[in-house]
């Protein structure tokens, strides 16, 4: 396999960023070997919260949970995917593929061997994450989705209400691959409800110095597995077999603002076995409801993480 052309964000770029004290790791990831970036916080020998971030954020997204999970016991393991946060950027859109994202992250599980895995996964976190916890199951012992889902191609039968909340995604899809500038951070404010300081729309700014850096958060949307004939919607419909028999414990943790996936989690939840019986919940936010629900979203995964313990 023939290597690829990336860059690594300057250092520099990451300094002073607000309520984010936490000193990365890196390791080497295939395909590629490419450079990912990670936070490793709180006991080795605590039970894993594997915290996944969408797109185009990183994860700086999960500031207001890595202390209290932490502050609980947990290790908290949050890599950036390739193409943000302090992780190696390939430099042309052709190189992201959603087959290689979620190689690049089993990667980084088989690497630092995590086992007895509670996820949280949102946007790309959820399409990477279950992914993950389809294909290597023995590892997971507890699945929190918030705002996302496992698209897979099939065209569903929507009514009015889900087919509406289909058109912000389509537009999103369209504006990330035309738009002549990106604005990172901004997205990341309006997705949050408006409710960032500029030091933290700075900080989503951050990974991306000038528009070479920027071709995954352009590539991602694309990536969605719409139609049957998607590359990545065999794997997906594979891992929902896996799903569809999933007994472990399963919760939603869904905000109240997200037009994006609003209405997903009633599938998600009628769809897996161990959603049954479950204390989902709603909570404050949009579509990245980690930045204001982010304590309560931390008191989720912790529970779950005692009830899969037993």
């Amino acid at each position: 396999m023939s290597a690829v052309d990336a860059l690594m964000t300057p250092e520099a770029r990451f300094r002073d960023l607000p309520d984010f004290p936490y000193a990365p790791r890196t390791l080497s990831v295939e395909p590629f070997g490419l450079t990912m970036a990670y936070l490793d916080e709180g006991p080795r020998d605590g039970p894993v919260a594997l915290l996944l971030h969408g797109e185009p954020s990183w994860s700086f997204l999960y500031r207001h949970m890595v202390g209290p999970l932490v502050d609980a016991g947990l290790r908290v393991v949050a890599p950036d995917l390739i193409g943000f946060g302090r992780s190696a950027k390939p430099t042309r859109q052709s190189d992201y593929t959603y087959a290689r994202h979620v190689a690049w992250l089993a990667s980084l599980l088989a690497q630092l061997d995590l086992r007895g895995i509670t996820l949280f996964g949102q946007d790309w976190g959820s399409l990477t994450g279950l992914r993950l916890a389809a294909e290597h199951e023995e590892r997971f012992s507890a699945l929190v989705i918030g705002n996302g889902y496992l698209p897979d191609g099939t065209p569903p039968r929507m009514r009015p209400k889900e087919l509406a909340a289909a058109v912000p995604f389509l537009v999103w899809r369209t504006f990330a691959k035309l738009t002549p500038v990106l604005p990172i951070g901004r997205i990341l404010n309006y997705g949050s409800g408006g409710r960032l300081s500029e030091a933290e729309i700075a900080a989503y700014d951050a990974p991306f110095p000038s528009a070479t850096y920027e071709a995954g958060a352009r590539a991602f949307p694309a990536l969605v597995p719409i139609s049957p004939r998607d590359p990545a919607a065999e794997a997906n419909r594979a891992a929902w077999r896996v799903l569809e028999r999933w007994e472990k414990p399963f919760v939603t943790a869904f905000s109240d603002g997200d037009p994006i996936t609003r209405g997903l989690e009633r599938r998600l939840q009628r769809r897996i076995p161990g959603a049954q019986g479950q204390p989902h919940v709603t909570v404050k936010g949009g579509h990245f409801l980690q930045e204001r629900s982010g304590p309560e979203l931390a008191r989720v995964v912790i529970d779950v993480t005692r009830r899969a313990a037993g």
